[in-house]
């Protein structure tokens, strides 16, 4: 019998919900709620309240491989330079936490890698430090300023990013459907050992959808999505506006070499699926861990007053 792949993809993304591991979510939401409350104690009236961001946040999150961000949002007249604020919350967060966890600078944000428990689960947390970018400002234009460390990323050589993550965040909210083939290219994305950012799949799914006719079923709208990519990806011209500032242009994280990479890897998905339509099984596998649960793509996330669910090894959700 022939493989219906939308039927297949729409169990992939079944069998990667939030909601089979509902016991290891709520030991990270434990640990990001104490890690908000020390910084709540130790900042005080420097900083205005923690809030929550990432992929789970946006309903992007797949059980194999997460985190959960933590922004904070300090004052204007907090620190001198946004290098001093991002060295001094790395210095609190390794002294108050070091003992029970791998404290790591990172791009922007600073990295909590919490030790093995008795169960075997690692909690992996993300601080994105961030500065007002207008005093006393915050609460009305949320802008802030992030300190950007051996930048990489953008084609000029700042040391720092201007955004609003509240904006970032409001940017996908309600696009169900471009949430349903962002979680299938991020499947894709770690089980290919891609390197492309979640960020930049977010952006471009949600601008496939806008600029073009991305309809049908969950096939149709991941193969509209993917001949957006290959086609648009290799423009000189084309642009992905970060939601937080129209200045960020996120095309700028790859250069020509990567842009015609992604163009390619599109192109060669499409064309070996539509070949043979069990190769859509390679480049979207099942979680076998829970293929067996049932489960529907409906509904997606974590269950309120649901059951304790399994937890994969983790080594393979942070592969």
């Amino acid at each position: 019998m022939s493989l219906k792949k939308q039927e297949y993809l729409s169990n992939v993304l079944s069998t990667h919900r939030m909601s089979h591991v509902e016991e290891l979510v709520n030991k990270f939401k434990a640990k990001r709620d104490e890690v908000k409350t020390t910084l709540q104690d130790k900042y005080g009236s420097d900083i205005y309240s923690p809030f929550d961001s990432g992929s789970f946040k946006k309903h992007t999150a797949i059980n194999i491989k997460f985190d959960l961000d933590i922004v904070v949002p300090f004052k204007r007249n907090s620190f001198d330079t946004l290098e001093k604020m991002f060295d001094d919350l790395y210095e609190y967060l390794e002294a108050e936490f070091g003992d029970v966890a791998e404290v790591r600078k990172q791009k922007v944000s600073i990295g909590l890698l919490f030790k093995t428990d008795d169960d075997g689960d690692d909690v992996n947390l993300d601080v994105v430090p961030g500065r007002e970018f207008n005093q006393d400002q915050y609460s009305e234009d949320r802008k802030l300023n992030l300190h950007l460390r051996n930048n990489t990323i953008f084609t000029s050589d700042s040391t720092y990013i201007q955004t609003n993550i509240q904006e970032q965040i409001e940017h996908i909210n309600g696009k169900s459907d471009e949430r349903m083939v962002i979680r299938l290219l991020k499947i894709w994305k770690h089980y290919n050992n891609e390197d492309f950012k979640s960020f930049l799949i977010e952006l471009i799914t949600i601008k496939a959808f806008k600029k073009d006719d991305i309809s049908g079923n969950l096939w149709e709208k991941l193969e509209g999505v993917m001949n957006y990519i290959k086609e648009n990806v290799i423009k000189e011209d084309f642009k992905l506006k970060d939601p937080g500032n129209s200045n960020n242009n996120v095309m700028d994280t790859l250069d020509n070499a990567e842009r015609t990479n992604l163009s390619n890897r599109m192109e060669t998905l499409i064309d070996r699926i539509n070949n043979n339509a069990q190769n859509i099984k390679s480049y979207f596998p099942l979680n076998d861990d829970f293929e067996d649960e049932e489960s529907s793509s409906e509904g997606y996330g974590i269950k309120i007053g649901s059951g304790i669910a399994s937890t994969p090894p983790s080594t393979e959700r942070f592969g």
